[in-house]
């Protein structure tokens, strides 16, 4: 066991936010920890941490372990570039590191001095010894590699952290704890702001992960590939399924199906029993009222079942187009966008037809938001035409809802869109949203992200669109609120062009998926899964023609990063062999010494075993003239 919550309650003023809360993770699990928004998930992480006291309850974690924790928008205002953020994260090496290169820096100042310059070796192999038994010599290939994975390149090293954007910030503060290994790793929403190709590759890693897992998470896809226990919080409590999110939805919803059978028995079994009171009542005779009586106490002592609740199913959301659009919706003709010398879309072709429920995909920065835009009139084009079809009738999601007015409230937002509706009906529609009571003069500016996607939706359902046009529409969505949407979309019989990185999403809504790269679109069939099948087979296709080219010549494959990083490891270890060959020399010379020495040569058992060292020692050195002459001929050939 490496981390368990006992009897954990916390409230805030007069609402209890969680109660109760029991549950065990053992060594090497991945535990995803789901519920609602505001269900409590982050203040369990934070009391956890240590962020925030619980109430009620204890918080175990075991002794000696380490544990890292990835927090919601994590930001930091550090003047570092950063690369130098990431590498300094792991202050034991960096540490050590900067020891041996003083080290190093004594030992070539010592040269001549061999009493000093002994001792400085010995303390030198230990300190290396010790570097690398913690992989000090691969850490920098490591950063590298989670840097690229995440969506980082080598031109964004020297950036300084605190003018990165938030998304940066929260993925670099990603980057800071994978690379910091800890025994427990606790993440909260790590995929927001990363691209589908960063997900898959974090994905990877954390599948490969050998420490343990607990992530927060509303990435449905994510989870199902990387946890094997799931714990919900609902109502306050914390309940533990054994698998992936597929798993706990077939488990939960087993568990709801048979609690309904079981309320819905009782239920018929009380108005049975009630029944037979009244009737018995009716007879106004003592036995039959005798008989009422004890009935009624009986069906007094019976424990009453509550009604299984379904959390969120007030919202309702129902998307339906006024009338028809033509068959042609949209065609898109040669579309060019460049931002200063950076071109984003180039000559851009494609055409939807009504119907179409499309996915559109691609990198963070490829350009999928600025062609929305662009559709929407929000933003030019260079070049290029967009033509829509016959009584074509928009409905634009905008991800950062700069559609919706800051200073207003929900009422007035409804209001000033839809003036013919009635303060009533607006209310009644906000209700079905989840928006009641006073929260309907809340103002806009001060909705959470969640709040404000649920406000675009209600604008989106009383457009009566045709035509839907969704910039993330998932995001800040609970998983609840997802499954609810994706519903109404699936049952859409409008056109839909959206973007998304939920990829359980694409597979449940999209029936082609559009991907953006390299300025260009390609269309696939299918969902989000044949898409990957597609893609992946081509892929694997370009990774066999590299290969050919390949042998051909290595530099076409060799890009400049890989080079850097392949050339830095090989001068690393070229670097480690001159020392160890210097040493080896060193020590060789200093037992040819001794044997010259009529104290050591007149000493037959002394003379001997110098002579055996000398022996060993010279193999050795033999042996690493071969891995230098080796590591130098490699190093060579990457500049080739």
């Amino acid at each position: 066991m490496i981390l368990s919550c006992k009897n954990v309650s916390k409230s805030f003023i007069v609402d209890t936010l969680l109660k109760d809360i029991n549950f065990i993770i053992n060594e090497g699990e991945k535990v995803a920890l789901i519920g609602i928004n505001g269900a409590g998930k982050t203040t369990l992480f934070r009391i956890i941490t240590g962020e925030l006291l619980a109430d009620t309850g204890s918080v175990y974690k075991a002794t000696g372990k380490t544990f890292g924790y990835l927090k919601q928008n994590a930001l930091s205002d550090s003047t570092q570039t950063l690369y130098k953020y990431v590498y300094n994260a792991n202050e034991q090496l960096v540490h050590i590191k900067n020891e041996l290169t003083d080290l190093e820096e004594k030992i070539h100042l010592h040269e001549g001095d061999l009493h000093i310059l002994d001792k400085l070796n010995e303390d030198y192999a230990g300190l290396r010894h010790l570097f690398e038994s913690i992989d000090g010599y691969q850490y920098e290939s490591f950063i590298k590699g989670v840097l690229k994975g995440l969506g980082f390149t080598q031109d964004d090293y020297e950036l300084e952290v605190a003018k990165l954007s938030g998304g940066q910030k929260t993925r670099l503060a990603l980057a800071r704890e994978l690379i910091l290994n800890p025994d427990c790793l606790m993440l909260d929403e790590p995929t927001n702001h990363l691209d589908m190709d960063a997900i898959r590759w974090l994905e990877g890693f954390l599948q490969s992960y050998k420490g343990t897992l607990f992530i927060i998470s509303h990435d449905r896809f994510f989870l199902d590939q990387i946890v094997n226990k799931t714990i919900e919080i609902e109502m306050g409590e914390a309940i533990v399924y054994q698998g992936n999110f597929s798993d706990f939805m077939t488990k939960k919803a087993h568990i709801k199906e048979v609690q309904v059978k079981h309320y819905d028995q009782q239920q018929k079994t009380i108005k049975q029993q009630e029944d037979v009171i009244k009737k018995l009542r009716s007879f106004n005779r003592e036995k039959s009222i005798k008989r009422a009586e004890s009935r009624e106490k009986l069906l007094e002592k019976v424990e009453r079942l509550d009604r299984p609740m379904e959390v969120q199913a007030d919202m309702h959301l129902q998307l339906k187009p006024r009338y028809e659009s033509g068959h042609d919706v949209m065609k898109v003709i040669d579309l060019c966008k460049s931002f200063d010398r950076l071109e984003l879309l180039d000559h851009i072709q494609f055409e939807i037809k009504k119907g179409e429920h499309i996915a559109l995909i691609g990198d963070n920065g490829s350009g999928k938001s600025t062609l929305f835009k662009i559709i929407n009139k929000v933003m030019q084009a260079d070049s290029g035409q967009i033509q829509l079809g016959a009584k074509v009738k928009i409905g634009y999601y905008d991800q950062e809802h700069q559609l919706l007015n800051s200073d207003n409230t929900l009422i007035d937002e409804i209001s000033d869109a839809y003036p013919t509706l009635t303060q009533g009906e607006i209310r009644n529609i906000l209700a079905s949203y989840l928006f009641k009571s006073d929260d309907v003069f809340k103002q806009v500016s001060k909705l959470s992200g969640g709040e404000k996607g649920r406000l675009t939706l209600v604008k989106l359902m009383l457009s009566e669109a045709n035509f839907l046009i969704l910039d993330e529409p998932t995001n800040h969505l609970d998983l609840i609120s997802k499954s609810i949407l994706e519903n109404a979309l699936i049952g859409y019989q409008g056109t839909l062009l959206f973007i998304s990185h939920d990829r359980y999403f694409v597979n449940r809504v999209a029936h082609k998926v559009m991907h953006l790269s390299d300025k260009k679109i390609k269309t696939y069939l299918g969902n989000y899964d044949e898409f990957l099948r597609q893609h992946d087979v081509k892929s694997s296709e370009e990774t066999v023609a590299l290969s050919e080219i390949t042998t051909e010549n290595k530099s076409n494959w060799l890009d400049d990063k890989a080079k850097k990083t392949e050339r830095r490891r090989l001068e690393n270890l070229l670097e480690k062999a001159e020392l160890d060959i210097h040493n080896h020399e060193d020590q060789i010379e200093n037992i040819h010494q001794q044997l010259c020495q009529e104290a050591v040569y007149t000493d037959h058992e002394a003379a001997t075993r110098l002579t055996e060292e000398k022996s060993v020692l010279e193999a050795s050195l033999e042996k690493l003239y071969e891995t230098w002459t080796h590591l130098h001929d490699a190093l060579e050939e990457i500049d080739v």
